[in-house]
């Protein structure tokens, strides 16, 4: 089994900074892309940031120069550094990673169970 547990949401005013973490765990061979997404209330779930295991990063455009994704390989752990929040970033949270299971020939998709982020004004 796997598991994705995100951590560091929680209330910041405008202009504030979140280190949101996400540690995967269980029976895992290998960790491919992990990244990001998050879904604010009536909208669907959109891709914020993203960075494969050799450390190339992508980037929603309404995050640029604000948001830096970052990975500790060793640890199976993402982060997302939020700088500059707006009250538009206020949303869940959620970490995916792409992952090859001990013993498995194929990768799987997993989702973290999400993590609230609100930037009051």
């Amino acid at each position: 089994q796997v598991q994705l547990v995100e951590s560091g949401g929680g209330l910041v005013q405008a202009g504030g900074s979140l280190r949101l973490s996400c540690a995967a765990s269980g029976s895992i061979f290998s960790i491919n892309v992990m990244g990001w997404y998050r879904q604010a209330p009536g909208k669907q779930r959109e891709l914020v940031a993203g960075i494969t295991s050799g450390g190339s990063t992508n980037y929603a455009d309404s995050v640029k120069g604000r948001f830096t994704i970052s990975r500790d390989n060793a640890k199976n752990t993402v982060y997302l550094h939020m700088n500059s929040l707006k009250p538009e970033d206020t949303a869940v949270y959620y970490c995916n990673a792409v992952i090859r299971v001990a013993g498995r020939n194929w990768e799987y998709n997993y989702w973290g169970l999400g993590t609230q982020v609100t930037v009051s004004s």
